[in-house]
């Protein structure tokens, strides 16, 4: 099972898909969903692919991965606050902290620009220096080679898999579980598959609420699958990652322990996301220190601006290296992480 995964993962990561210009991933994505016999349709922002018997099982993954977006006469910023307008001056301004943690991810890092729509390459170039703007409040990279390009123009960072004995290493958020979905409709998937554009701008929630208020039924049950971050030392010590709840929401009970004794019928270990986050916080609060959040997810947040219409849960691969070209995961995990979504496929 994992050496076909492993083709397409190796494919889909050197297609470009910079949060804010996703649609040249977009037309890869459908032609690989296409050839293994889904329906694909597009909506703004959610492309949807279905079998024959498409409200059986849903899942949803974003596709949008972090890069950078021209504004300007060779002026660059980080694409995901240009999507999330969180760079406008009014108040909506990125903390410092969040820039400084940029700043240190990406340096000296190749980049190339590409026409949004057909994804046609526009150049390339390599990051110089980066530095947060005291004037504007606001995240600046210089990069060498790009002159030429006009605002508007993405630029993804050169990304390739690379494969050890016993992991993935990459630009892996969220291409590895997009893979994984569609490596599920070569497996024989019925149900439905969503895929999101601007989740790492916190906007992908609401075009996947929009498609619900249009097709969806009374009662709609949704699995989100994403990575999910830990410490290195801590990878190891689970295969997949679930959720009682995050900061918006909570999560569907039923579902969720249902996935759970799954894992549990077939010796997978899992942790709770939130209970590792209550427990490192229960040890910060004797230290005197700030208690970390539970984090915010897709998932919750459909679930909390749904009013009842969307419930559902989440599967996580654990990964170390977060939101960096260097995001780890196990093949091990991989290869549970598509055993659970198999069975819950024929569920």
């Amino acid at each position: 099972m994992i050496a076909g995964f492993e083709d397409l993962l190796k494919t889909l990561i050197r297609c470009p898909s910079v949060v804010g210009a996703e649609h040249a991933f977009y037309r890869e994505l459908q032609r690989e969903l296409e050839m293994r016999g889904a329906k694909v349709s597009w909506y703004e922002g959610v492309l949807v692919a279905q079998g024959r018997k498409p409200m059986s099982r849903m899942f949803s993954a974003h596709i949008d991965r972090h890069g950078l977006m021209c504004t300007g006469p060779n002026e660059f910023q980080y694409a995901a606050f240009i999507a999330g307008q969180r760079s406008d001056l009014l108040g909506n301004s990125v903390s410092e902290d969040l820039m400084q943690k940029i700043l240190d991810r990406f340096p000296d890092e190749s980049v190339y620009a590409y026409e949004p729509w057909s994804g046609s390459y526009m150049g390339s170039g390599k990051i110089t220096n980066a530095y947060i703007d005291d004037k504007r409040g606001n995240l600046l990279f210089e990069l060498e080679n790009l002159s030429h390009l006009v605002a508007g123009t993405p630029l993804a960072f050169v990304d390739q898999l690379d494969v050890g004995d016993d992991s993935y290493s990459g630009q892996l958020d969220n291409v590895l579980t997009v893979a994984a979905l569609v490596y599920l409709f070569e497996l024989g998937f019925e149900g439905t598959a969503f895929f999101t554009a601007q989740e790492e701008s916190g906007k992908s929630w609401r075009y996947l609420l929009e498609w619900f208020r249009r097709f969806g039924t009374e009662q709609n049950n949704l699995i989100v699958v994403d990575t999910s971050p830990f410490p290195k030392d801590d990878v190891a010590k689970q295969q997949l990652v679930l959720r009682h709840k995050d900061a918006n929401a909570t999560f569907n009970e039923e579902l969720t322990a249902n996935i759970a004794q799954l894992c549990d019928d077939n010796a997978i270990s899992y942790t709770y996301k939130d209970a590792y986050v209550e427990r490192q916080n229960a040890e910060r609060a004797t230290q005197g220190l700030k208690p970390y959040s539970i984090g915010s997810t897709e998932m919750g947040s459909i679930i909390s601006a749904s009013g009842g219409l969307v419930d559902g849960t989440t599967i996580q691969i654990p990964s170390s290296n977060y939101h960096t070209l260097k995001e780890t995961a196990t093949k091990s995990a991989c290869e549970d992480f598509l055993s659970i979504l198999s069975k819950l496929a024929i569920s």
